[in-house]
């Protein structure tokens, strides 16, 4: 049975009112018009893919959360617009609404005719659903399909008898205790050990300095602002050769240097840098975080070794306890433990190319694709000011960004200037 993992929890609890919900969302931009009837049979398969799932609760004590095949999807909408340029991330920040991993559908396909006659597709999904890379997977997987004749049930798709057949529910009351059994001794031995170590550690001199807490964030007139960016990737590449650095660690260095262009008046910035874990393709939430701090004199080259070094260790679980315990903590308890993991001045995810499959939908050839994260409803601001997305598409980098600071208004005026300091040249998505 797949269950979730403590990841997946985390991105959970968004969806119960606690934290900062997040979506993740693929945009398509074609320049031609695209019929319902292509976007719809794209539906389908998502619909019967690993998207097609919600969360169960164990009946066990102990036991983790599972998934379950569900069929059940927003209708495809269809925008006739057409949009203006300057209308498509405005609509494109209203489709996370009504997305739940466990009690209504966690996606949604989207598509509008903007004004050059052209589409926009967009797919979102509950974080807790996939991650970035994970969600491209899901794409990939449906437009690979469209070459048969119809959609093929996935492998883990529930059959028709699931939920009702005696011995199917036996069995897995059987594995949720099996479950629970490793989750709890997993949790004592490792707690355990976690006080042993936290025993055997020396005092601290009472003239040692005290340790440092987060400063809590000022949320008020905080709001989202989203851009979005290309860049021509040879150029982008040969930057960062010249500067010392790599295509990665110059869009850290450049991010960074957008929100101290914004006004950020820390001398350092600290980055939060999500690793992708996977051993093979998987639509599911793979991936560790980790971190670096940026100061005002660091290049892309300096950043390119702590990134290299940084990308070796990942951020720990609360007080060097097994992380399965926030799997049997109730969902507050696990929330307060966990508020703010991973969060930091800015976050800067970089995808990566994207696979060759999501160059075409059907005949139409994409001339954008982006790949972002956004906050549906948000209420309640994190740590982060300011989140960076970079993927490439053959010759084009797409960046994303969120801005969550309050002086937003300013962010354009700072990506130029960010931008000229570093000798790139952005173009609009």
């Amino acid at each position: 049975m797949d269950r979730l993992t403590v990841v997946d929890e985390i991105f959970l609890r968004t969806h119960r009112g606690m934290g900062t919900p997040i979506a993740l969302q693929g945009l398509w931009r074609t320049t031609d018009a695209m019929q319902p009837a292509l976007l719809q049979a794209i539906h389908d398969r998502l619909r019967l893919g690993h998207l097609g799932r919600r969360v169960v609760d164990p009946r066990v004590p102990g036991a983790r959360r599972s998934w379950r095949p569900n069929t059940r999807a927003h209708p495809l909408d269809i925008t006739v617009g057409p949009l203006p340029e300057s209308e498509i991330l405005p609509w494109a920040d209203t489709l996370g609404a009504d997305l739940d991993p466990e009690f209504a559908p966690g996606w949604r396909l989207s598509a509008a005719r903007v004004h050059d006659g052209g589409t926009v597709v967009a797919l979102t999904c509950s974080h807790a659903l996939a991650d970035a890379r994970g969600l491209i997977h899901a794409v990939t997987a449906a437009l690979r399909s469209l070459e048969s004749t119809a959609p093929d049930a996935s492998p883990g798709q529930e059959s028709s008898g699931l939920g009702r057949d005696g011995e199917l529910r036996s069995r897995t009351t059987t594995s949720e205790w099996v479950d629970a059994a490793s989750q709890w001794a997993t949790i004592f031995g490792g707690t355990a050990r976690a006080l042993r170590q936290k025993l055997s550690l020396p005092r601290p001199a009472p003239d040692a300095s005290p340790v440092r807490t987060a400063r809590k964030a000022d949320t008020s007139d905080r709001h989202l602002r989203p851009l979005l960016l290309t860049f021509d990737a040879a150029h982008w590449d040969a930057t960062a050769i010249t500067l010392g650095g790599t295509p990665n660690s110059l869009f850290i260095h450049l991010t960074a240097n957008i929100l101290w262009q914004n006004g950020f008046p820390n001398p350092t910035i600290v980055a939060s840098l999500p690793v992708d874990t996977r051993d093979e393709p998987r639509v599911d939430n793979d991936l560790a975080m980790t971190e670096i701090a940026i100061q005002r004199t660091d290049t892309p080259a300096t950043i390119r070794d702590q990134a290299k070094a940084a990308y070796q260790r990942r951020m720990s679980s609360p007080a060097g306890l097994p992380e399965e315990i926030l799997q049997v903590l109730p969902d507050r308890w696990a929330y307060a433990l966990t508020k703010g993991a991973g969060e930091r001045d800015i976050l800067c995810s970089n995808i990566g190319p994207l696979p060759d499959t999501v160059r075409k939908v059907g005949p139409h050839n994409c001339t954008r694709v982006a790949a972002r994260a956004i906050h549906p409803d948000i209420t309640a601001f994190p740590r982060t000011r300011l989140a960076g997305y970079l993927s490439q598409l053959d010759d084009t980098y797409t960046l994303a960004l969120v801005g969550l600071a309050a002086d937003n208004d300013f962010l354009p005026d700072a990506i130029d200037k960010a931008c000229a300091t570093t000798g790139l040249h952005p173009h609009p998505w």
